[in-house]
């Protein structure tokens, strides 16, 4: 009788055991090492900006009055005149065809595609400021750049890519951070194509990731986060309570019977 009761007891601190949940504590951005990668931060100057493809759309404005701005996409049907975007919040996007042009209004196709954002500014600028407008400011932005986050992120889903060069920390800050679960040594980005991934791992524990240029995101990323091992761990704790417990209830029914008809 004394070692099913001493069996029991085990059996119960067992299961308050694998119930319990450690906090998960993360170190983020330490100094591990005291010189500077000044390698990583010269291929990282050098990496070239994204170049605009076919199927890409653009949003192309003119800025030259913050009171005023200029929606430079072409009306339905083809106007040769420039619209003025005072009644639309979110002007239509160009679509880049896929022979690379773009129609902007007043000029036509205009090749584009291999220029970069900015340099997609300065040629739209100049061909505007020499045929219609005196002293345009022109915006683009591709709109249809996203990164995929899934994992132990606090709002996992598709984000856009909004600003040239973003970085895997931006757009985690933008998505909430990762949670107290995730494994903060370990983050994934795989891009490529289906038959030919490519997987690279990025340590955020470690503060030279800031400047490492694999850190800077392309569009079509895809971003995972997975689990420490405490979290992993602690969910098979918690899967083998929940197989432990209806064999220790009919165990712990079992031996109250077992009590009583003895006494």
């Amino acid at each position: 009788m004394r070692h099913i009761k001493y069996t029991y007891l085990i059996l119960l601190v067992l299961l308050i055991c694998t119930s319990c949940s450690k906090r998960q504590y993360q170190y983020l951005f330490q100094q591990k090492s005291s010189s500077t990668d000044t390698t990583a931060q010269k291929i990282a100057s050098k990496q070239e900006s994204y170049r605009i493809k076919p199927q890409d759309i653009l949003q192309i404005r003119n800025l030259q009055n913050s009171k005023d701005i200029v929606d430079l996409n072409p009306p339905i049907g083809g106007a040769n005149a420039i619209q003025t975007n005072t009644t639309q919040n979110q002007p239509e996007g160009h679509l880049v065809e896929d022979d690379g042009t773009v129609a902007l209004t007043g000029l036509g196709r205009i090749p584009i595609a291999g220029l970069t954002r900015v340099e997609a500014q300065t040629l739209i600028e100049g061909l505007y400021h020499k045929i219609l407008l005196k002293n345009p400011i022109i915006e683009v932005k591709i709109t249809n750049l996203t990164v995929s986050l899934f994992g132990e992120v606090k709002s996992p889903g598709n984000y856009p890519l909004t600003r040239d060069r973003t970085t895997l920390v931006q757009i985690l800050g933008t998505a909430g951070g990762i949670t107290e679960q995730a494994n903060e040594t370990d983050i994934k980005i795989i891009r490529g194509t289906q038959k030919d991934p490519q997987v690279t791992v990025i340590d955020l524990s470690n503060i030279q990731a800031i400047n490492d240029p694999k850190a800077i995101l392309q569009s079509g990323d895809i971003v995972y986060v997975e689990k420490n091992k405490r979290a992993i761990r602690n969910d098979n704790f918690l899967n083998l309570s929940q197989l432990i417990q209806p064999a220790l209830l009919l165990f712990n029914t079992a031996l109250i019977i077992l009590t009583f008809t003895r006494r």
